[in-house]
Protein backbone atom coordinates (compact mmCIF):
# COMPACT_ATOMS: atom_id res chain seq x y z
CA UNK A 1 0.00 0.00 0.00
CA UNK A 2 1.32 3.39 -1.01
CA UNK A 3 1.72 5.79 1.83
CA UNK A 4 2.37 9.51 1.69
CA UNK A 5 5.93 8.94 2.90
CA UNK A 6 6.60 6.39 0.13
CA UNK A 7 5.28 8.79 -2.53
CA UNK A 8 7.47 11.60 -1.23
CA UNK A 9 10.50 9.30 -1.13
CA UNK A 10 9.84 8.14 -4.71
CA UNK A 11 9.51 11.74 -5.98
CA UNK A 12 12.74 12.77 -4.26
CA UNK A 13 14.58 9.74 -5.71
CA UNK A 14 13.30 10.45 -9.23
CA UNK A 15 14.39 14.09 -9.07
CA UNK A 16 17.73 13.06 -7.60
CA UNK A 17 18.32 10.56 -10.43
CA UNK A 18 17.40 13.19 -13.04
CA UNK A 19 19.78 15.73 -11.51
CA UNK A 20 22.62 13.19 -11.36
CA UNK A 21 21.92 12.12 -14.94
CA UNK A 22 22.18 15.76 -16.11
CA UNK A 23 25.45 16.29 -14.21
CA UNK A 24 26.94 13.09 -15.64
CA UNK A 25 25.74 13.86 -19.17
CA UNK A 26 27.44 17.27 -19.04
CA UNK A 27 30.71 15.68 -17.96
CA UNK A 28 30.59 12.56 -20.13
CA UNK A 29 28.90 13.26 -23.44
CA UNK A 30 28.44 10.47 -25.95
CA UNK A 31 26.00 9.43 -28.65
CA UNK A 32 25.38 6.38 -30.79
CA UNK A 33 25.56 6.89 -34.55
CA UNK A 34 23.48 4.50 -36.64
CA UNK A 35 23.53 6.59 -39.83
CA UNK A 36 24.83 4.92 -42.98
CA UNK A 37 27.54 7.55 -43.59
CA UNK A 38 28.44 8.03 -39.89
CA UNK A 39 27.53 11.71 -40.16
CA UNK A 40 27.45 12.18 -36.37
CA UNK A 41 30.80 10.52 -35.64
CA UNK A 42 34.04 12.49 -35.46
CA UNK A 43 36.76 11.46 -37.90
CA UNK A 44 40.24 10.31 -36.96
CA UNK A 45 41.59 13.52 -38.53
CA UNK A 46 39.59 15.67 -36.11
CA UNK A 47 40.60 13.50 -33.15
CA UNK A 48 44.28 13.87 -34.06
CA UNK A 49 43.98 17.65 -34.38
CA UNK A 50 42.24 17.97 -31.01
CA UNK A 51 44.54 15.59 -29.14
CA UNK A 52 47.61 17.48 -30.37
CA UNK A 53 46.39 20.94 -29.41
CA UNK A 54 48.94 22.79 -27.31
CA UNK A 55 47.18 26.14 -26.88
CA UNK A 56 43.49 26.55 -26.00
CA UNK A 57 40.97 27.39 -28.73
CA UNK A 58 38.00 29.66 -28.04
CA UNK A 59 34.87 29.23 -30.13
CA UNK A 60 32.37 32.10 -29.93
CA UNK A 61 29.12 31.05 -31.60
CA UNK A 62 26.69 33.81 -32.57
CA UNK A 63 23.31 32.11 -32.93
CA UNK A 64 19.89 33.71 -32.78
CA UNK A 65 17.09 32.31 -30.62
CA UNK A 66 13.48 31.45 -31.54
CA UNK A 67 14.33 30.18 -35.01
CA UNK A 68 12.25 27.76 -37.12
CA UNK A 69 12.87 24.10 -36.16
CA UNK A 70 14.88 23.25 -39.28
CA UNK A 71 17.22 26.22 -38.64
CA UNK A 72 17.31 25.84 -34.85
CA UNK A 73 18.59 22.28 -35.36
CA UNK A 74 21.81 23.80 -36.71
CA UNK A 75 22.48 25.30 -33.29
CA UNK A 76 21.77 22.07 -31.39
CA UNK A 77 23.94 20.03 -33.78
CA UNK A 78 26.76 22.57 -33.53
CA UNK A 79 26.56 22.61 -29.73
CA UNK A 80 26.72 18.79 -29.62
CA UNK A 81 29.76 18.97 -31.88
CA UNK A 82 31.49 21.48 -29.57
CA UNK A 83 30.81 19.32 -26.52
CA UNK A 84 32.61 16.43 -28.22
CA UNK A 85 35.48 18.73 -29.25
CA UNK A 86 35.78 19.92 -25.64
CA UNK A 87 35.90 16.35 -24.30
CA UNK A 88 38.43 15.08 -26.87
CA UNK A 89 40.73 18.08 -26.48
CA UNK A 90 40.96 17.69 -22.73
CA UNK A 91 39.35 21.09 -22.18
CA UNK A 92 41.42 22.90 -24.80
CA UNK A 93 38.30 23.87 -26.78
CA UNK A 94 36.29 26.48 -24.88
CA UNK A 95 33.00 27.70 -26.30
CA UNK A 96 30.16 30.09 -25.61
CA UNK A 97 26.88 30.88 -27.37
CA UNK A 98 25.72 34.47 -27.76
CA UNK A 99 22.34 35.67 -29.02
CA UNK A 100 23.07 38.86 -31.02
CA UNK A 101 19.35 39.66 -31.26
CA UNK A 102 19.21 40.10 -27.49
CA UNK A 103 20.51 43.67 -27.54
CA UNK A 104 22.05 46.20 -29.90
CA UNK A 105 25.50 45.97 -28.31
CA UNK A 106 25.83 42.24 -28.98
CA UNK A 107 24.53 42.64 -32.54
CA UNK A 108 27.03 45.40 -33.25
CA UNK A 109 29.85 43.30 -31.79
CA UNK A 110 28.88 40.32 -33.97
CA UNK A 111 28.91 42.42 -37.12
CA UNK A 112 32.24 44.03 -36.20
CA UNK A 113 33.67 40.51 -35.85
CA UNK A 114 32.56 39.62 -39.36
CA UNK A 115 29.29 37.79 -38.58
CA UNK A 116 26.52 39.27 -40.71
CA UNK A 117 22.82 38.45 -40.35
CA UNK A 118 20.84 36.54 -42.94
CA UNK A 119 17.14 36.88 -43.66
CA UNK A 120 15.02 33.77 -43.10
CA UNK A 121 11.31 33.19 -43.62
CA UNK A 122 9.30 32.56 -40.44
CA UNK A 123 5.62 31.59 -40.31
CA UNK A 124 3.75 33.29 -37.48
CA UNK A 125 -0.02 33.26 -37.04
CA UNK A 126 -0.59 31.95 -40.56
CA UNK A 127 1.55 34.76 -41.97
CA UNK A 128 5.00 34.64 -43.51
CA UNK A 129 7.49 37.22 -42.34
CA UNK A 130 11.24 37.71 -42.58
CA UNK A 131 13.53 37.59 -39.57
CA UNK A 132 17.15 38.58 -39.10
CA UNK A 133 19.13 35.56 -37.96
CA UNK A 134 22.75 34.96 -36.99
CA UNK A 135 24.39 31.58 -37.62
CA UNK A 136 28.10 32.34 -37.48
CA UNK A 137 31.15 31.47 -35.42
CA UNK A 138 34.56 32.89 -34.53
CA UNK A 139 37.41 30.46 -33.84
CA UNK A 140 40.29 32.07 -31.93
CA UNK A 141 43.71 30.92 -30.69
CA UNK A 142 45.70 33.61 -28.94
CA UNK A 143 45.66 36.75 -31.07
CA UNK A 144 44.78 34.90 -34.26
CA UNK A 145 41.23 34.17 -35.29
CA UNK A 146 39.22 32.70 -38.16
CA UNK A 147 35.63 33.53 -39.03
CA UNK A 148 32.90 31.15 -40.19
CA UNK A 149 30.31 33.79 -41.17
CA UNK A 150 27.46 31.38 -41.86
CA UNK A 151 26.89 27.73 -40.96
CA UNK A 152 24.44 26.47 -43.52
CA UNK A 153 21.89 23.80 -42.53
CA UNK A 154 23.16 20.42 -43.73
CA UNK A 155 26.69 21.73 -44.30
CA UNK A 156 29.90 19.96 -43.34
CA UNK A 157 30.23 21.50 -39.86
CA UNK A 158 33.08 19.24 -38.79
CA UNK A 159 35.23 20.20 -41.78
CA UNK A 160 34.63 23.93 -41.26
CA UNK A 161 35.49 23.75 -37.57
CA UNK A 162 38.40 21.27 -37.74
CA UNK A 163 40.06 22.91 -40.73
CA UNK A 164 39.95 26.34 -39.09
CA UNK A 165 41.37 24.96 -35.84
CA UNK A 166 44.16 23.32 -37.81
CA UNK A 167 44.77 26.54 -39.73
CA UNK A 168 45.26 28.38 -36.44
CA UNK A 169 47.46 25.71 -34.88
CA UNK A 170 49.70 24.87 -37.84
CA UNK A 171 53.04 26.69 -37.92
CA UNK A 172 53.96 26.29 -41.61
CA UNK A 173 51.39 25.63 -44.31
CA UNK A 174 52.28 23.24 -47.17
CA UNK A 175 53.05 25.15 -50.37
CA UNK A 176 50.89 24.58 -53.46
CA UNK A 177 51.82 26.25 -56.75
CA UNK A 178 49.78 26.88 -59.89
CA UNK A 179 51.94 26.49 -62.99
CA UNK A 180 51.91 29.56 -65.27
CA UNK A 181 53.38 30.58 -68.61
CA UNK A 182 51.24 28.44 -70.95
CA UNK A 183 47.86 30.17 -70.68
CA UNK A 184 46.89 28.32 -67.49
CA UNK A 185 44.16 29.58 -65.18
CA UNK A 186 45.49 32.20 -62.77
CA UNK A 187 44.74 32.30 -59.08
CA UNK A 188 42.61 35.40 -59.65
CA UNK A 189 40.28 33.35 -61.91
CA UNK A 190 39.87 30.57 -59.33
CA UNK A 191 38.12 32.51 -56.58
CA UNK A 192 36.07 29.61 -55.16
CA UNK A 193 38.94 27.12 -55.28
CA UNK A 194 41.37 29.67 -53.86
CA UNK A 195 39.05 30.30 -50.90
CA UNK A 196 38.98 26.57 -50.15
CA UNK A 197 42.72 26.01 -50.52
CA UNK A 198 43.85 29.07 -48.57
CA UNK A 199 42.50 27.52 -45.38
CA UNK A 200 45.09 24.74 -45.44
CA UNK A 201 47.80 25.77 -47.87
CA UNK A 202 50.09 28.55 -48.99
CA UNK A 203 48.95 28.91 -52.63
CA UNK A 204 51.23 30.70 -55.10
CA UNK A 205 51.79 30.99 -58.84
CA UNK A 206 54.98 29.69 -60.49
CA UNK A 207 56.29 30.31 -64.00
CA UNK A 208 59.12 28.02 -65.08
CA UNK A 209 61.77 29.22 -67.51
CA UNK A 210 65.50 28.83 -68.11
CA UNK A 211 66.40 30.80 -64.99
CA UNK A 212 63.76 29.47 -62.55
CA UNK A 213 63.35 26.08 -60.99
CA UNK A 214 60.78 24.39 -58.76
CA UNK A 215 61.44 25.38 -55.12
CA UNK A 216 62.27 22.51 -52.80
CA UNK A 217 59.40 23.29 -50.38
CA UNK A 218 56.66 22.82 -52.99
CA UNK A 219 54.34 19.96 -52.05
CA UNK A 220 52.10 19.88 -55.12
CA UNK A 221 52.00 21.52 -58.56
CA UNK A 222 48.62 22.14 -60.20
CA UNK A 223 48.32 22.61 -63.97
CA UNK A 224 44.83 23.90 -64.75
CA UNK A 225 43.54 24.57 -68.28
CA UNK A 226 46.76 25.38 -70.22
CA UNK A 227 46.18 26.83 -73.70
CA UNK A 228 49.67 27.39 -75.13
CA UNK A 229 52.45 25.02 -76.11
CA UNK A 230 54.75 23.83 -73.33
CA UNK A 231 58.48 23.55 -74.01
CA UNK A 232 60.53 20.44 -73.31
CA UNK A 233 62.70 22.04 -70.53
CA UNK A 234 59.52 22.67 -68.51
CA UNK A 235 58.39 19.06 -68.94
CA UNK A 236 61.84 17.87 -67.86
CA UNK A 237 61.57 19.94 -64.67
CA UNK A 238 58.16 18.42 -63.97
CA UNK A 239 59.66 14.94 -64.44
CA UNK A 240 62.44 15.79 -62.00
CA UNK A 241 59.83 17.04 -59.52
CA UNK A 242 57.98 13.70 -59.72
CA UNK A 243 61.25 11.78 -59.47
CA UNK A 244 61.92 13.49 -56.12
CA UNK A 245 58.52 12.42 -54.74
CA UNK A 246 56.54 15.53 -55.71
CA UNK A 247 52.86 15.36 -56.56
CA UNK A 248 51.11 16.71 -59.63
CA UNK A 249 47.58 17.64 -60.67
CA UNK A 250 46.75 18.08 -64.36
CA UNK A 251 43.34 19.38 -65.51
CA UNK A 252 43.71 19.43 -69.28
CA UNK A 253 41.46 20.69 -72.06
CA UNK A 254 42.17 18.35 -74.97
CA UNK A 255 39.38 20.02 -76.92
CA UNK A 256 37.73 23.42 -76.58
CA UNK A 257 34.20 24.52 -77.42
CA UNK A 258 32.97 27.94 -78.49
CA UNK A 259 29.22 28.41 -78.15
CA UNK A 260 29.28 31.84 -79.82
CA UNK A 261 30.74 30.28 -82.96
CA UNK A 262 28.92 26.94 -82.44
CA UNK A 263 32.15 25.03 -83.00
CA UNK A 264 34.58 22.77 -81.17
CA UNK A 265 38.20 22.07 -82.03
CA UNK A 266 41.26 20.15 -80.86
CA UNK A 267 43.64 21.94 -78.50
CA UNK A 268 47.32 20.90 -78.61
CA UNK A 269 49.65 22.04 -75.83
CA UNK A 270 52.18 19.19 -75.54
CA UNK A 271 50.93 18.10 -72.11
CA UNK A 272 48.84 15.29 -73.66
CA UNK A 273 51.91 13.63 -75.23
CA UNK A 274 53.80 13.98 -71.95
CA UNK A 275 50.96 12.21 -70.12
CA UNK A 276 50.94 9.41 -72.71
CA UNK A 277 54.43 8.41 -71.57
CA UNK A 278 53.01 7.89 -68.09
CA UNK A 279 50.12 5.66 -69.14
CA UNK A 280 47.37 8.31 -69.36
CA UNK A 281 45.80 9.24 -72.70
CA UNK A 282 43.32 12.11 -72.85
CA UNK A 283 41.60 11.64 -76.21
CA UNK A 284 41.05 14.62 -78.51
CA UNK A 285 37.29 13.99 -78.58
CA UNK A 286 34.18 15.52 -77.07
CA UNK A 287 32.13 13.53 -74.60
CA UNK A 288 28.36 13.62 -75.10
CA UNK A 289 26.10 12.33 -72.35
CA UNK A 290 22.35 11.89 -72.00
CA UNK A 291 22.75 13.19 -68.44
CA UNK A 292 23.81 16.76 -69.16
CA UNK A 293 23.46 20.43 -68.39
CA UNK A 294 21.55 22.89 -70.52
CA UNK A 295 22.09 26.12 -72.42
CA UNK A 296 19.67 29.00 -72.84
CA UNK A 297 18.26 29.41 -76.35
CA UNK A 298 16.29 32.43 -77.57
CA UNK A 299 13.00 31.28 -79.09
CA UNK A 300 10.18 33.21 -80.72
CA UNK A 301 6.81 32.51 -79.14
CA UNK A 302 4.14 34.64 -80.76
CA UNK A 303 5.05 38.27 -80.24
CA UNK A 304 7.59 37.47 -77.53
CA UNK A 305 11.19 36.28 -77.53
CA UNK A 306 11.91 33.96 -74.59
CA UNK A 307 15.02 32.24 -73.26
CA UNK A 308 14.39 28.51 -73.05
CA UNK A 309 16.73 25.92 -71.45
CA UNK A 310 17.76 23.19 -73.87
CA UNK A 311 19.68 20.03 -72.96
CA UNK A 312 23.24 20.17 -74.30
CA UNK A 313 25.01 16.76 -74.17
CA UNK A 314 28.44 18.41 -74.48
CA UNK A 315 28.03 19.49 -70.83
CA UNK A 316 28.02 16.07 -69.12
CA UNK A 317 26.82 15.87 -65.52
CA UNK A 318 29.04 13.37 -63.72
CA UNK A 319 27.43 11.49 -60.82
CA UNK A 320 29.21 8.14 -61.15
CA UNK A 321 32.12 8.27 -58.68
CA UNK A 322 34.57 5.75 -57.29
CA UNK A 323 34.76 4.95 -53.59
CA UNK A 324 37.86 7.07 -53.01
CA UNK A 325 38.77 9.96 -50.66
CA UNK A 326 38.86 12.35 -53.64
CA UNK A 327 35.36 11.54 -54.88
CA UNK A 328 33.63 10.34 -51.70
CA UNK A 329 30.48 12.25 -50.78
CA UNK A 330 30.16 14.06 -54.13
CA UNK A 331 26.78 14.15 -55.83
CA UNK A 332 27.15 15.84 -59.22
CA UNK A 333 29.88 17.64 -61.17
CA UNK A 334 29.50 19.40 -64.52
CA UNK A 335 32.49 19.05 -66.88
CA UNK A 336 32.02 21.38 -69.88
CA UNK A 337 33.50 20.04 -73.14
CA UNK A 338 35.26 17.16 -71.42
CA UNK A 339 37.33 14.42 -73.05
CA UNK A 340 37.52 10.70 -72.15
CA UNK A 341 40.62 9.26 -70.50
CA UNK A 342 42.17 5.96 -71.52
CA UNK A 343 44.44 4.15 -69.06
CA UNK A 344 47.38 2.36 -70.69
CA UNK A 345 49.83 1.36 -67.89
CA UNK A 346 53.52 1.54 -68.78
CA UNK A 347 54.76 0.23 -65.42
CA UNK A 348 53.27 -2.36 -63.06
CA UNK A 349 54.58 -0.42 -60.04
CA UNK A 350 52.05 2.36 -60.72
CA UNK A 351 48.39 1.90 -59.70
CA UNK A 352 45.55 3.63 -61.57
CA UNK A 353 42.10 4.41 -60.13
CA UNK A 354 39.28 5.88 -62.31
CA UNK A 355 37.71 8.50 -60.02
CA UNK A 356 34.77 9.75 -62.07
CA UNK A 357 32.89 8.27 -65.02
CA UNK A 358 30.13 9.38 -67.36
CA UNK A 359 26.70 7.75 -67.25
CA UNK A 360 25.92 4.46 -68.98
CA UNK A 361 24.40 6.44 -71.85
CA UNK A 362 27.32 8.43 -73.23
CA UNK A 363 29.46 8.61 -76.36
CA UNK A 364 32.20 10.66 -78.03
CA UNK A 365 32.45 12.90 -81.09
CA UNK A 366 35.70 13.60 -82.90
CA UNK A 367 36.77 17.23 -83.38
CA UNK A 368 36.19 19.47 -85.21
CA UNK A 369 32.50 19.60 -84.24
CA UNK A 370 29.63 21.89 -85.21
CA UNK A 371 27.25 22.41 -82.29
CA UNK A 372 23.63 22.13 -83.40
CA UNK A 373 21.67 23.44 -80.41
CA UNK A 374 18.34 22.45 -81.99
CA UNK A 375 19.37 18.83 -82.59
CA UNK A 376 16.96 16.24 -81.20
CA UNK A 377 19.15 13.64 -79.55
CA UNK A 378 18.08 9.99 -79.53
CA UNK A 379 18.99 7.10 -77.26
CA UNK A 380 20.92 5.54 -80.13
CA UNK A 381 23.28 8.55 -80.07
CA UNK A 382 24.68 7.37 -76.71
CA UNK A 383 25.99 3.85 -77.12
CA UNK A 384 29.49 3.73 -75.61
CA UNK A 385 28.65 3.35 -71.94
CA UNK A 386 30.60 4.71 -68.97
CA UNK A 387 33.81 6.62 -69.80
CA UNK A 388 36.51 7.77 -67.30
CA UNK A 389 36.96 11.53 -67.01
CA UNK A 390 39.23 11.65 -63.94
CA UNK A 391 42.02 9.29 -62.87
CA UNK A 392 44.31 9.05 -59.83
CA UNK A 393 47.68 7.31 -60.10
CA UNK A 394 50.19 6.43 -57.44
CA UNK A 395 53.61 4.74 -57.39
CA UNK A 396 56.96 5.15 -59.09
CA UNK A 397 55.66 7.34 -61.90
CA UNK A 398 59.13 8.73 -62.70
CA UNK A 399 62.32 7.38 -61.16
CA UNK A 400 62.47 5.37 -57.95
CA UNK A 401 60.52 7.66 -55.59
CA UNK A 402 56.81 7.20 -54.93
CA UNK A 403 54.65 10.09 -56.11
CA UNK A 404 51.01 10.83 -56.92
CA UNK A 405 49.15 12.33 -59.85
CA UNK A 406 45.53 13.24 -60.52
CA UNK A 407 44.44 13.86 -64.12
CA UNK A 408 41.15 15.39 -65.31
CA UNK A 409 39.86 15.29 -68.88
CA UNK A 410 38.68 18.89 -68.51
CA UNK A 411 40.31 22.04 -67.17
CA UNK A 412 37.49 24.58 -67.03
CA UNK A 413 35.17 23.04 -64.45
CA UNK A 414 36.67 25.08 -61.57
CA UNK A 415 37.49 28.31 -63.45
CA UNK A 416 35.32 31.28 -62.43
CA UNK A 417 36.86 33.87 -64.75
CA UNK A 418 37.40 37.56 -64.05
CA UNK A 419 35.35 40.75 -64.08
CA UNK A 420 31.91 40.62 -65.63
CA UNK A 421 32.75 37.27 -67.27
CA UNK A 422 33.13 35.57 -63.86
CA UNK A 423 30.60 32.85 -63.08
CA UNK A 424 29.85 30.74 -60.04
CA UNK A 425 30.73 27.06 -60.26
CA UNK A 426 28.82 24.25 -58.59
CA UNK A 427 30.04 23.45 -55.05
CA UNK A 428 30.88 19.84 -55.99
CA UNK A 429 33.03 21.07 -58.89
CA UNK A 430 35.17 22.92 -56.37
CA UNK A 431 35.03 20.06 -53.85
CA UNK A 432 36.32 17.57 -56.43
CA UNK A 433 39.36 19.69 -57.28
CA UNK A 434 40.02 20.65 -53.64
CA UNK A 435 39.73 17.00 -52.59
CA UNK A 436 42.25 16.03 -55.27
CA UNK A 437 44.75 18.61 -54.02
CA UNK A 438 44.14 17.46 -50.43
CA UNK A 439 44.84 13.85 -51.43
CA UNK A 440 48.08 14.95 -53.06
CA UNK A 441 49.17 17.34 -50.32
CA UNK A 442 47.62 16.61 -46.93
CA UNK A 443 48.21 13.55 -44.77
CA UNK A 444 45.83 14.39 -41.92
CA UNK A 445 42.65 12.93 -43.48
CA UNK A 446 40.61 16.15 -43.49
CA UNK A 447 39.83 15.40 -47.14
CA UNK A 448 37.02 13.08 -46.03
CA UNK A 449 35.24 15.86 -44.14
CA UNK A 450 34.75 18.44 -46.90
CA UNK A 451 31.72 16.62 -48.35
CA UNK A 452 30.52 15.18 -45.03
CA UNK A 453 27.21 16.93 -44.49
CA UNK A 454 23.65 16.12 -43.60
CA UNK A 455 21.56 15.98 -46.75
CA UNK A 456 17.90 15.15 -47.08
CA UNK A 457 17.20 11.83 -48.72
CA UNK A 458 14.38 12.51 -51.12
CA UNK A 459 11.86 9.93 -52.31
CA UNK A 460 12.50 8.40 -55.71
CA UNK A 461 11.07 10.75 -58.33
CA UNK A 462 9.79 7.78 -60.37
CA UNK A 463 7.33 6.73 -57.63
CA UNK A 464 3.69 7.62 -58.21
CA UNK A 465 1.91 10.09 -55.90
CA UNK A 466 -0.15 7.42 -54.09
CA UNK A 467 2.99 5.43 -53.19
CA UNK A 468 4.72 8.59 -51.94
CA UNK A 469 1.68 9.42 -49.78
CA UNK A 470 1.64 5.92 -48.26
CA UNK A 471 5.38 6.10 -47.46
CA UNK A 472 5.02 9.53 -45.84
CA UNK A 473 2.12 8.42 -43.61
CA UNK A 474 3.92 5.20 -42.67
CA UNK A 475 6.99 7.21 -41.61
CA UNK A 476 4.73 9.33 -39.40
CA UNK A 477 2.38 6.65 -38.01
CA UNK A 478 4.58 3.57 -37.59
CA UNK A 479 6.57 4.90 -34.58
CA UNK A 480 3.29 5.85 -32.87
CA UNK A 481 1.75 2.44 -33.61
CA UNK A 482 4.83 0.66 -32.27
CA UNK A 483 4.70 2.68 -29.04
CA UNK A 484 0.97 1.89 -28.58
CA UNK A 485 1.55 -1.82 -29.26
CA UNK A 486 4.44 -1.86 -26.78
CA UNK A 487 2.22 -0.18 -24.18
CA UNK A 488 -0.58 -2.74 -24.73
CA UNK A 489 1.91 -5.61 -24.55
CA UNK A 490 3.47 -4.32 -21.35
CA UNK A 491 0.03 -3.76 -19.81
CA UNK A 492 -0.95 -7.36 -20.59
CA UNK A 493 2.29 -8.70 -19.10
CA UNK A 494 1.75 -6.73 -15.89
CA UNK A 495 -1.88 -7.89 -15.68
CA UNK A 496 -0.81 -11.51 -15.95
CA UNK A 497 1.79 -11.00 -13.21
CA UNK A 498 -0.85 -9.41 -10.93
CA UNK A 499 -3.33 -12.23 -11.56
CA UNK A 500 -0.64 -14.80 -10.85
CA UNK A 501 0.26 -13.07 -7.58
CA UNK A 502 -3.42 -12.99 -6.55
CA UNK A 503 -3.72 -16.76 -7.12
CA UNK A 504 -0.62 -17.51 -5.06
CA UNK A 505 -1.40 -18.87 -1.60
CA UNK A 506 1.00 -17.82 1.14
CA UNK A 507 1.46 -19.98 4.21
Amino acid sequence: MLTRKKVQTTVVLVFGILIMANIISNKFFFRLDFTEDQRYSLSEATKNILENLVDPVTVTAYFSEDLPPNVAKVKSDFKDLLIEYDNLSGGNVVYEFINPNENQAEETKAQQNGISPIMINVRERDQMKQQRAYLGTIVQMGERKEIIPFIQPGAAMEFALSSNIKKLSVQVKPKIVLLQGHGEAKLSTLQQLGTQLNIMYNVQELELNDTTDIPGDVKTIAIIAPKDTVLMPTLDKLDNFLAKGGNLLVALNRVEGNLQQSSGNVLNTGFAEWLNDKGIEIEDKFIVDVKCGNVMVRQQQGMFVMNTPVNFPYLPIISNFADHPISGGLEAVILPFASPITIAPKDTTVSFIPLAMTSEQSDVESAPVFFNIQKEWKTSDFKMGSLPVAVAMEGKIVGDANSKMVVFGDGDFVVNGEGQQAQQQQPDNINLMANAIDWLSDDTGLIELRTKGVSARMLDATLDDSTKTIIKYLNFLLPIIFIILYGVFRSQVKRKIRNKLKQTEYV
